[in-house]
């Protein structure tokens, strides 16, 4: 959704139809006025409403909206696409009140291509197929069992960065390093005899799609651009898909031909072989279809990878800049986990300090910056009505900024979720609107179990086994500007000089 627009120029019949179309608005607003008001609004333009509005990157965009007309804001996006965005944490709570009006996410053109229609779970609609893989990813695919079973697959990538810092005559692009880390540890949990090879095509793809998912597409707003590929995001798409779908194929087939062999033996299980076993369960409720397998092993890649990476590069960064923050935290780990061992996963319920950075990077820095939804029936709330097939933008950059609930909410003070901070009982995972990271309801990220387990054992062992500096062309503070995309990373690379603390590396926690 980056800023769009055309040009319009003068004539007596351009005349006519801007008035024609300025005159439709002014009804459409009018006839929706005798139903209840539109939220507030900025001056729309003819045409384009208010694209002109959304420069990149769009949540800054929607937070300066939001400084300006209020927590609620109604936005048209092109002719006849609209919008409310949320921005405080008390209008999300009122309006997730009415969460059976807004069910479903709005599909756009790149996402029904790559996600084989509707065949997947993040874009399926709200009924009993979603309902199934939402049971089915809570209680087997990233269920705590789970989880566990496969923390050996995050240790064994995690160690490979460490060692790849240890053995760093000078800096390191971490932001490489995180990434390759996680998109290796997701394809392992999903497919563990993955070779080499096929995790790099798949990490190549990966970062393509989450390239289109979150490029500005003007078929998805001006209907008299749908079909002509003016901007050949099309073309990459079908480009993307073929190659994705090629290697999910040959994922499938190995994993077919291995279960074959090993029938009768007791092995342990990864994510595909939970798939394919609810695939074959006669008794299911819902039949999962190849294409349904396929489809939801994207959405785990795409959705898990990049924001793992972006948010352990971000809380180190931050330590970085805040090297009071990075000191208290070192003194947790040497006093709870010492020098003999890694810190790992069973740890960070004992480390509350490393869980209090954590939420401070989620409230500042979320890695996916708005949750959005859809309305299928009108919408009444704080005296005004949003419409039905509404696309509702949740601004989570913006509600965790919100002064209501946040002392100084442009500052990174991890302190304020220990005990006697404003935070100290607020809970990332859907149960206070003044943090959702992982969004909220019944469409919050079925893996953010899992992201509260890995992210911070990941970032605790590199801040116990090193220190990190910039190369000192670079200085202090480091660049914290972001990036345009579906997840909000770092725009510049995270270089950093790595010296270690404890050397050789001790062993690490299984």
């Amino acid at each position: 959704m980056e800023q769009g627009g055309e040009s319009m120029g003068g004539g007596v019949v351009v005349g006519v139809v801007v008035a024609a179309l300025m005159m439709m608005l002014m009804m459409r607003r009018r006839g929706g006025a005798g139903k209840g008001r539109l939220p507030p609004s900025p001056m729309a333009l003819p045409v384009i409403g208010h694209l002109h509005l959304i420069k990149s990157p769009p949540h800054r965009a929607f937070d300066r909206i939001i400084a300006r007309h209020g927590p609620l804001v109604y936005l048209r996006l092109g002719p006849s696409t609209h919008c409310v965005v949320v921005g405080s944490a008390d209008m999300a709570r009122d309006l997730l009140k009415f969460e059976a009006s807004i069910p479903e996410r709005p599909p756009t053109a790149v996402t029904r291509q790559l996600a084989y229609g509707t065949s997947g779970f993040a874009f399926a609609p709200y009924g009993p197929y979603w309902r199934f893989v939402k049971r089915l990813c809570m209680s087997e695919l990233l269920g705590p069992r789970t989880v566990d079973l496969l923390r050996p697959v995050r240790t064994a990538e995690l160690e490979g960065v460490m060692r790849a810092a240890a053995q760093a005559a000078d800096h390191v692009d971490m932001s490489q390093l995180l990434i390759r880390m996680a998109n290796n540890a997701i394809m392992r949990m999903v497919a563990s005899a993955l070779p080499g090879e096929m995790a790099e095509a798949a990490r190549d793809c990966a970062k393509q799609v989450a390239e289109l998912v979150g490029a500005f597409n003007a078929e998805d707003f001006v209907s008299l651009c749908r079909g002509w590929d003016l901007q050949g995001l099309g073309r990459r798409t079908s480009l993307v898909h073929a190659r994705f779908d090629a290697l999910l194929e040959v994922m499938i087939r190995a994993k077919e031909q291995e279960r074959q062999m090993s029938r009768s033996l007791s092995s342990s299980k990864d994510l595909l072989d939970m798939l394919m076993d609810a695939a074959e369960d006669d008794t299911a409720e819902v039949k999962l279809t190849r294409e349904n397998i396929k489809a939801f092993v994207l959405d785990i890649f795409t959705a898990g990878s990049d924001t793992t990476a972006t948010t352990v590069e971000w809380m180190l960064a931050e330590l970085v800049n805040h090297p009071e923050c990075m000191a208290k935290l070192r003194g947790e780990l040497d006093a709870v986990v010492g020098r003999s061992r890694v810190v790992g996963e069973q740890d960070v319920p004992r480390l509350p300090y490393l869980q209090a950075v954590l939420k401070e990077t989620l409230r500042l820095r979320p890695p996916a910056v708005f949750a959005q939804r859809v309305t299928v029936e009108p919408v009444q709330v704080h005296g005004y009505t949003i419409p039905t097939d509404t696309q509702v933008f949740f601004n989570i950059f913006s509600i965790g900024r919100d002064a209501a609930y946040w002392d100084d909410p442009l500052q990174f003070r991890p302190d304020r979720f220990l005990p006697g901070g404003a935070g100290a009982s607020v809970d990332p995972k859907g149960q206070h609107t003044q943090l959702m990271p992982f969004g909220i309801g019944r469409r919050a990220c079925p893996g953010m179990g899992l992201a509260m387990q890995a992210v911070p054992a990941f970032l605790a062992a590199l801040v116990q086994c090193f220190d990190w500096a910039p190369p000192p062309s670079q200085g202090l503070p480091l660049d914290m500007e972001e990036a345009p995309g579906l997840v909000s990373a770092r725009k510049q690379p995270l270089l950093l000089i790595p010296t270690p603390r404890i050397n050789p590396l001790p062993p690490f926690s299984s």
